[in-house]
């Protein structure tokens, strides 16, 4: 398969797409991102790369920060950890507390911010200090040892995240979370801030993409059967109240941020991560989703 071809062709199309999505500004800061950065970074299994544009430039990934605290939590706690979470989409809003009530604070499943705050919570418990812990992870299956938080992100969402602090409140309420409230947002605010790049963020999707095995050193760090879980997840609940339509359109199991980001795994062949900042009115990169629509059906290759 010649990827580079397929990503020049796409780049050639793409210049003409109308992207008329918006910046998410809820969280100031990442409204200062110019709106038209936009790179695609492709890794596959023979460890070959091909990419275009912004994609060695670093963004806040946002949500697809998720997958890594999930990994994490699956490690430490196994099968219990789905007591305190379920693995549904939830087709509804991503921050609902109308939702979390109603099913007593329990979350959707941990792709959903009270989810991740749950997530949080559990890395709390385990862990002397968990925000180490995500950059020790994450630094490690990317090969990247600079990767860091962004330190104005993590501010700035700390500032505005009144709704997140209502979705742990309510969840303490029901006692499903254990620690203190500050301390649970500020592990999961600094998640959230993780700046990577797209080649970096492909280059850690590897892990699933590759059944759980680092491709260079040939380590297994994460058993196939929860890669299998992870991804299944990925595929009904990675693009907020969307992921039907990414299903359908992409055809790949996936995780997006509302800072433009959006990774997808065809397990055994490629990891593919692109950044658009311009996001469609469910919170995903319009243009995002468009190249990798673009991908598989160039391709042929989708899971289906």
């Amino acid at each position: 398969m010649n990827y580079s071809k397929i990503l020049n062709q796409i780049e050639l199309e793409l210049k003409e797409f109308p992207n008329n999505g918006k910046v998410a500004s809820y969280i100031p800061e990442l409204s200062k991102v110019d709106p038209e950065k936009f790179g695609i970074h492709l890794y596959c299994i023979s460890g070959s790369n091909h990419s275009f544009g912004n994609s060695t430039e670093r963004f806040s990934i946002q949500s697809i920060s998720k997958v890594f605290g999930l990994t994490l939590a699956m490690q430490l706690l196994g099968d219990s950890l789905w007591k305190r979470m379920d693995v549904e989409p939830s087709g509804n809003a991503y921050n609902s507390l109308f939702q979390l009530e109603r099913e007593n604070g329990i979350p959707r499943n941990p792709f959903i911010n009270s989810g991740a705050l749950v997530i949080s919570d559990i890395l709390i418990s385990e862990y002397e200090n968990p925000k180490d812990e995500i950059l020790k992870f994450v630094r490690r299956i990317s090969g990247k040892p600079t990767i860091d938080f962004d330190e104005k992100v993590a501010q700035s969402e700390k500032q505005h995240g009144h709704r997140n602090t209502a979705l742990a409140n309510l969840m303490k309420s029901f006692g499903n979370i254990k620690n203190e409230i500050n301390q649970v947002l500020d592990v999961y605010f600094y998640q959230c801030s993780l700046a990577m790049s797209c080649e970096e963020l492909a280059k850690a999707f590897m892990l699933y993409a590759n059944e759980g095995t680092l491709l260079e050193s040939n380590e297994q760090l994460l058993q196939p059967i929860k890669v299998q879980r992870i991804n299944a997840l990925m595929q009904t609940c990675g693009f907020y109240d969307e992921a039907g339509e990414f299903a359908f359109r992409v055809g790949l199991p996936g995780k997006s941020g509302v800072g433009g980001g959006i990774v997808a795994v065809h397990p055994e062949k490629y990891s593919a991560a692109v950044w658009s900042p311009k996001l469609n009115q469910k919170g995903n990169s319009l243009l995002g989703m468009e190249a990798l629509e673009r991908l598989t059906t160039k391709t042929g290759l989708s899971i289906f």
